[in-house]
């Protein structure tokens, strides 16, 4: 069966996964994050690659970014694997890759889904029980959107910087959105959209965009179409394990 292109288009927000070989471990020390970071921001650069969010768990990478050029993200992560791949098998004495095939990814509609998937990424590791509150963990985009530190390596989405007229007052919006709880469809909705490759949106969002790469849209749902989450109700479902999403 052939692969189903990637859905990689200038302009338009990517939600990316990818994972480790078995789901095993990827990153083994503090200095390999570090240098997991680094080439990610050089090769987002290099790339021409707006990096939003991001959270590196122990056996997985999510990144949220938007491309110059259509294809750009396949660029980057080919750039930033092979990096850091290099690196880990020297360092560890290992041989092969370190990733369980070709990364995972979705077109968001930055409307409806964006913020909900920056959240969705940086409560990764509340969700897999590692920390209680987002800005305990290192690995993550959150610390520079929530709590104001500085990261090189973020271009915010126009989005969040409309969330507050500088950056005390959207960092307070941004923390505002997640007390409540992520709803349940959401997270199944950004799990599914993962899964098939598939853009994350309105049915009529992600009709157009398969509809300009000449690929039919598999929403993975029977029935009338759910709508697009209050952001006013995103937050995760706790009590999840680190399992690739």
């Amino acid at each position: 069966m052939p692969r189903r292109p990637r859905v990689l288009l200038a302009d338009y927000p990517l939600h990316i996964v990818q994972r480790g070989i078995n789901r095993e471990p990827c990153f083994f020390t503090d200095e390999d994050y570090y240098c997991y970071l680094h080439w990610l921001e050089e090769s987002a650069r290099a790339c021409g690659c707006a990096i939003h969010a991001y959270a590196l768990m122990t056996n997985h990478v999510h990144l949220l970014l938007t491309p110059k050029e259509d294809g750009a993200p396949s660029r980057l992560m080919q750039s930033l694997g092979r990096r850091y791949v290099q690196y880990a098998n020297r360092f560890y004495r290992r041989t092969g890759s370190l990733w369980e095939g070709r990364f995972k990814s979705s077109v968001v509609q930055a409307e409806s889904y964006l913020l909900a998937c920056q959240r969705y990424i940086e409560l990764n590791p509340v969700r897999a029980g590692m920390v209680v509150d987002p800005g305990q963990y290192r690995w993550s985009s959150y610390r520079a959107n929530g709590l104001g530190e500085t990261d090189v390596r973020l271009s915010p989405h126009e989005l969040y910087r409309a969330l507050g007229r500088d950056g005390e007052e959207r960092q307070v919006a941004y923390r505002a959105l997640f007390r409540p709880e992520l709803d349940a469809e959401a997270v199944d909705d950004i799990r599914k959209a993962l899964q098939l490759g598939m853009p994350i949106g309105s049915e009529r969002f992600a009709e157009m965009i398969c509809g300009r790469l000449g690929i039919r849209h598999n929403s993975g749902k029977r029935g009338r179409p759910t709508r697009p989450p209050d952001e006013a109700s995103m937050q995760p479902i706790t009590n999840q394990q680190d399992f690739g999403f």
